[in-house]
């Protein structure tokens, strides 16, 4: 199993970064950091500097079909950054086209909804996001995960970091197809 794992250059809360990319480690998976830039992309805890991480590929160098699916941690600043970043969306967007899984957590929906992912999925993310996705044409619902197939690919979502557990589960059993 091969995960592409995207973030911004800062602004990703670590532990929606680094609780799934053990998961893809102890699933005997490989995970890459991909991110706009290359270098080192800086995460945080809540609104606190955390570690730095190596950037394994940038956007221009991966493709969806070197990856059997797609993780978007969420953190506030990571997802709102990358939906500005032409060349992230489109990353995102690729994984749609290509009918391959993508899982997104807390705040990452945004950066879907800027693909023009979300219409018609139903999905779950932090609250704050409930307008967002329904205006976006989705349907929002509170739970720990939510696995919407009605589109393209399976599309696995979680609310925040206290639902990491079921939302790593869910994507690795996904991704390991």
């Amino acid at each position: 199993m091969q995960a592409a794992f995207l973030v911004a250059s800062e602004g990703t809360e670590q532990v929606e970064l680094t609780r799934p990319w053990q998961a893809v480690t102890d699933a005997s998976g490989g995970p890459t950091l991909v991110s706009p830039h290359a270098g080192k992309v800086r995460a945080f805890h809540h609104l606190d500097r955390a570690d730095t991480f190596p950037v394994d590929l940038t956007v221009d160098e991966a493709t969806a079909a070197d990856f059997d699916g797609l993780v978007l941690p969420g953190g506030v600043a990571n997802p709102d950054a990358l939906r500005l970043d032409e060349r992230a969306v489109a990353f995102v967007k690729s994984f749609f086209d290509a009918g391959k899984p993508v899982a997104a957590i807390c705040h990452a929906p945004w950066t879907l909804i800027e693909a023009g992912a979300v219409r018609g999925r139903t999905l779950t993310s932090w609250p704050s996001l409930r307008t967002d996705i329904r205006n976006a044409g989705g349907t929002w619902v509170d739970e720990p995960v939510s696995i919407c197939t009605n589109g393209p690919n399976t599309l696995i979502t979680s609310r925040k970091p206290a639902d990491l557990e079921p939302f790593c589960a869910a994507f690795v059993a996904e991704f390991s197809h």
